[in-house]
């Protein structure tokens, strides 16, 4: 319904993978830490075969319920099973959640590739912020922030600091040889955190201004992140994958969770 206002539920996919099962524990804790309801999404398949896919379908999206309970105690999870294609179902249910979750791979995925289908496109066409889940989420570390111009990038990233109570390392990546463009940089890097850190008092801000050919490079380059968050300049099903060379390579190769956000920040 047009106008309608977004449930705050996060929003994990299910499937009979290793690394949905991933992806339903950091949603489980990431939905506690919010205090709202833990959406459990499976797609399923109308072929001659149905009955039995659904039924298989119920029994893993009670594992995956077990699964949150056992990773967050008293997180409420609201088992959902629809007919369609993942991408364009998680995509659509995009629209009435916070935040969609993902694992990295996927059943059917290409073995040895670096991230699945379903997460690639999904990450670069949802309507809500979207965690691809991957590598180790150190406990304790910080958040880690690629600034852009976007503000709902910033936005997230400190609400995500404030809610794990963790330092937030905001990263910006230059190229330029001109003397005092080091300088200028953290000057810009600070102005565009200003306002996030005056909202935000209580998390600790730490500015890493570098000369670094690529921002994903520079965003890696950060040990110890329990999450990364970047920005994507596409948004819906129509955005083609506008994720960037930095949203692929991160996606593709962080050593922890990505939060890639678009949308209206919520």
């Amino acid at each position: 319904m047009p106008g309608k206002k977004p449930d705050r539920a996060v929003l994990v996919g299910v499937d009979e993978s290793e690394a949905s099962l991933a992806a339903v524990r950091w949603a489980a804790a990431e939905a506690r830490r919010r205090g709202c309801r833990l959406q459990l999404f499976q797609a399923g398949t109308s072929d001659q075969h149905a009955r039995e896919r659904f039924a298989r379908a119920h029994r893993w999206l009670s594992r995956a319920a077990q699964v949150a309970e056992e990773a967050a105690p008293g997180v409420v999870t609201v088992p959902v099973l629809r007919t369609g294609l993942a991408v364009d179902l998680l995509v659509e249910r995009s629209r009435s959640v916070s935040l969609a979750v993902l694992g990295s791979h996927g059943l059917g995925g290409l073995r040895g590739a670096a991230i699945g289908s379903v997460a690639l496109r999904v990450a670069a066409g949802a309507y809500c912020p979207v965690v691809i889940v991957r590598g180790r989420a150190a406990p304790g570390g910080a958040v880690v922030v690629g600034v852009a111009a976007d503000e709902r990038v910033g936005g997230f990233a400190f609400e995500a600091a404030a809610n794990r109570r963790v330092p937030l390392v905001a990263v910006r990546a230059w190229r330029s040889d001109r003397p005092g463009r080091a300088a200028e940089e953290d000057r810009l890097l600070r102005e565009c955190l200003a306002a996030w850190a005056d909202k935000y008092p209580e998390v600790a801000v730490r500015v890493r201004a570098v000369r670094e050919r690529s921002a994903g490079q520079a965003l890696m380059a950060v040990e110890g992140a329990q999450l990364v968050v970047i920005g994507s300049r596409g948004r819906g099903p129509g955005s083609g994958g506008r994720l960037g060379s930095t949203g692929n390579r991160l996606l593709a190769h962080s050593a922890c969770p990505v939060a890639v956000v678009r949308g209206a920040f919520r």
